[in-house]
């Protein structure tokens, strides 16, 4: 299994700039008739799966189809699981806490504190 990538990291592993893939959508929704995904992606060597994934995205940041989140929306997923899992870890370090201070008050103190106050 490979180690999570760090989020500097994930730009470059992209295989197309990100100049090109906005050259590519402007180009694709610019032109009349427009062309095959296929043909564009030949005339600018990337893959027509690749092109067709990038128009439909910028068709969903737009608002123009609602089958996938928007750029933002999924960006906002992200952050939001970040901090989740970030409460988790301070919730378990809080619970373990709890936990330990509760042992060293022992079993016969809490007892007797309990029945005190009735």
């Amino acid at each position: 299994m490979q180690p999570p990538v760090e989020p500097a990291l994930l730009a470059a592993l992209k295989k197309y700039p990100d100049e090109l893939r906005e050259r590519a959508v402007r180009l694709y929704r610019e032109s009349s008739p427009r062309p095959t995904f296929r043909r564009l992606g030949e005339q600018l060597n990337v893959h027509p799966e690749a092109l067709r994934n990038w128009v439909r995205q910028d068709e969903a940041d737009r608002g123009e189809r609602d089958d996938r989140p928007s750029t933002d929306m999924v960006a906002e997923n992200r952050r939001l699981a970040r901090e989740n899992a970030e409460l988790r870890r301070v919730n378990e370090v809080l619970r373990a806490a709890s936990a330990y201070f509760a042992s060293e008050i022992g079993p016969t103190r809490r007892w007797s504190c309990l029945h005190r106050r009735a």
